[in-house]
């Protein structure tokens, strides 16, 4: 499974859920819905500034994240962007691959 990094922010209406629904019981909601498409919750985070949560997530495929995400998204309540994560070794694999490209104008 791959790792990927999801980072959420609560619309108002989303902020007045998380105080109804408390941090464990939005974890908890969070936890079902990766499940529901073969995905696992492995840590999430309250944060402030930029983003209201931040989440380390393993997944079978990144569709299945997107469809949480879409499903969070839609209700307006939430928002999330996803950066897809991966290892000290896969990043040697990308480098040793050695692509020939040619920056603008070079």
């Amino acid at each position: 499974m791959a790792k990927y990094l999801v980072h959420a922010t609560y619309s108002a209406e989303g902020f007045k859920g998380l105080l109804k629904d408390k941090a464990s019981g939005r974890k908890a909601a969070v936890e079902k819905a990766m499940a529901s498409v073969g995905a696992k919750l492995e840590a999430m985070y309250f944060s402030f500034g930029d983003d209201d949560v931040v989440m380390i997530v393993d997944s079978p495929d990144a569709s299945s994240l997107m469809a949480v995400g879409l499903s969070a998204c839609s209700t307006g309540l939430a928002r999330t962007s996803t950066t897809p994560l991966l290892t000290v070794e896969e990043a040697d694999q990308a480098i040793k691959k050695g692509v020939q490209y040619r920056g603008p104008g070079q």
